[in-house]
């Protein structure tokens, strides 16, 4: 498998893509089923697996969705315990806009090892927290300031560093459950001034707020809580892919 190349060449030729985010600890296997269904009707391009905090296994989860789909599975990580060889990759996620170190280089220097015997496709990803109204579950664990929204040079310049850092997607995030979406400014901004691939998650509930960020240059929106709370808002999504 090789998404990178695939998001690449998306990305180049214009062509937008939806993600779904599966929180393991959110679904029970009947709603999972459902949930794969509908996503696999609507075109979206792959599954991530994680979240902030995960009590139940994520390696059950993946292996079943690997039974029942034909969906690339790749792992978006919160701590090292997400950790599985079940997956077909993984967003190695490093937390740029924050100064801590666990979530910049440590946690990866301790997962280096076994991601190099994992055989999983890794995908360096710079993760850029930015302010959208309220203190999120990222911002806690992580226990890092988000950019604030209207810091646009902040965004640029830090999306930049990652770029030349060898990031090869580079991630703005609201935050699980964010009560705004991210900045149209900052998205624009930072798509002028990068060449990787541009994703942006948190906070996307309605096909208006989806389209706002498409429009302001995102090439994948990635949408978790609001297809918990609602799998058929994949439907009104389809039509942006």
């Amino acid at each position: 498998m090789d998404l990178l190349s695939t998001i690449e060449d998306k990305a180049k030729r214009n062509k937008k893509s939806v993600v779904l985010l599966i929180d393991p600890d959110k679904y029970e296997i009947p709603q999972l089923q459902s949930t794969i269904s509908i996503a696999s009707d609507c075109g979206v391009s792959f599954l991530l697996v994680g979240g902030s905090i995960i009590n139940k296994s994520i390696n059950d989860k993946i292996v079943y969705i690997k039974s029942i789909s034909s969906f690339p599975v790749f792992l978006f990580p919160g701590n090292l315990l997400q950790l599985c060889n079940q997956a077909d990759g993984i967003l190695l996620l490093s937390l740029i806009s924050g100064r801590n170190p666990e979530f910049l280089i440590g946690n990866h220097v301790h997962a280096a090892p076994f991601l190099r015997n994992s055989g999983m496709e890794i995908i360096p990803t710079g993760y850029i927290l930015i302010d959208t109204g309220k203190k999120t579950s990222v911002e806690y664990i992580s226990n890092t300031i988000p950019i604030p929204s209207d810091k646009v040079d902040i965004a640029i310049a830090t999306a930049l560093a990652g770029e030349m850092l060898g990031m090869k997607l580079i991630y703005l995030e609201g935050g699980s459950g964010a009560s705004e979406i991210v900045n149209a400014d900052i998205i624009r901004e930072v798509k002028k001034n990068v060449q990787v691939p541009l994703i942006v998650g948190g906070g996307i509930n309605t096909k208006e707020q989806a389209k706002e960020i498409f429009e302001a240059g995102a090439d994948i929106i990635v949408v978790g809580n609001a297809i918990e709370k609602k799998p058929q808002f994949l439907h009104e999504l389809s039509e942006f892919i």
